[in-house]
């Protein structure tokens, strides 16, 4: 860190009028949110790269968004590359294409209107090109260190609302998916790949939940159905403050595994699209989560790895992630 910004950290920190008001962050042009001074910083690295406004902000947020920072130019290439995948014309090793429950339940049309989600994207050059952007890794960076692994790929269809309110996403942890720690040096890169608000189901997020533990996740019982693997937290304070995220093109949210967040109904006539990025520092372990809250995705990922390679093979959850890890920068240490 700069002597400058070492200087202006050191301020921010030992604010003397803590009974002031609060200093506030704004994430979006619309919406802000307050936060209080932490002593020390735990989530994020000294790289020169976020102010010390910034750092603070992610310490007590657990998110912070960078406008502007993927180009039109290369957005409307993955645009142009999802619609060849749907479309058939592209086969990629590994991709998972998913699709709504409610639409999927309808007369399938091979367009991008049949799918909801692509996931895995690693083994296609074009979308995998946005997980090695040198301006994502640079933040990325500021949360993982050095040696970075790019580790769960997705780019999200999310659909016109079908009545059964299926677009939505539940209240989740990401950290739910994922058997590797440590949580801190794990961060989600989301960028907007069209304007992204309330009509059309932003992001929302409640901040400061990357504070607390990891919680019980399940399908909720919405009487319209729940898409695949869409779990969500069994019990979550309803009356927490949240953040509806609405985004421009090319902005990018960087928020952490254990931040509950999910997304509303597409309401709209459009498709809303976005694409991400799990990356986690190359340093990090794996864990066992059996006997654990996250047995169940395990059993469930791990029944789908047998349907797609065959009973046959026996690939473990851990191991199902380590297939798809791929290191975009520095060297590969553990993961």
């Amino acid at each position: 860190m700069s002597g400058r910004a070492a200087d202006r950290l050191k301020v921010v920190l030992n604010h003397l009028d803590r009974s002031s008001s609060a200093v506030r962050s704004s994430f979006t042009s619309a919406q802000t949110v307050s936060y209080h001074h932490p002593r020390s910083l735990r989530y994020t690295l000294d790289t020169d790269v976020l102010s010390p406004e910034q750092r603070i902000a992610y310490e007590e947020n657990g998110f912070i968004l960078i406008k502007n920072l993927v180009s039109e130019e290369d957005i409307d290439r993955f645009r142009a590359e999802f619609e060849r995948i749907c479309k058939g014309e592209i086969k990629v090793p590994g991709l998972l294409a998913m699709k709504d429950v409610a639409i999927a339940k309808t007369e399938f049309v091979q367009d991008q209107k049949a799918v909801s989600k692509l996931q895995d994207f690693q083994e296609d050059p074009e979308l995998f090109r946005y997980c090695a952007l040198p301006q994502i890794l640079k933040y990325v960076e500021c949360f993982t260190g050095p040696n970075i692994m790019a580790m769960h790929t997705m780019l999200i269809n999310k659909p016109p609302d079908a009545g059964k309110k299926t677009s939505r996403h539940p209240m989740h942890q990401d950290l739910h998916y994922f058997p590797f720690r440590p949580s801190d040096r794990i961060v989600c890169a989301w960028t907007a790949m069209e304007k992204v608000n309330r009509q059309n189901g932003c992001l929302v997020v409640l901040p400061g939940t990357h504070k607390s533990t990891l919680q019980e996740h399940d399908y909720p019982e919405w009487e319209g159905g729940v898409n695949k693997m869409y779990h969500g937290i069994r019990n979550y304070d309803p009356s927490h403050p949240r953040l509806h995220v609405e985004m421009e093109k090319g902005d990018t949210l960087f928020f952490h595994p254990l931040l509950i967040h999910g997304s509303g109904m597409n309401q709209t006539q459009g498709f809303r699209k976005a694409i991400s990025c799990h990356y986690a520092s190359a340093d990090c372990y794996y864990i066992d989560v059996n006997g654990t809250s996250q047995e169940n995705i395990s059993k469930e990922v791990k029944d789908i790895a047998t349907k797609k390679y065959g009973a046959d093979i026996s690939v473990s959850f851990e191991e199902t992630w380590a297939l798809r890890g791929r290191l975009v920068h520095g060297e590969r240490t553990s993961l």
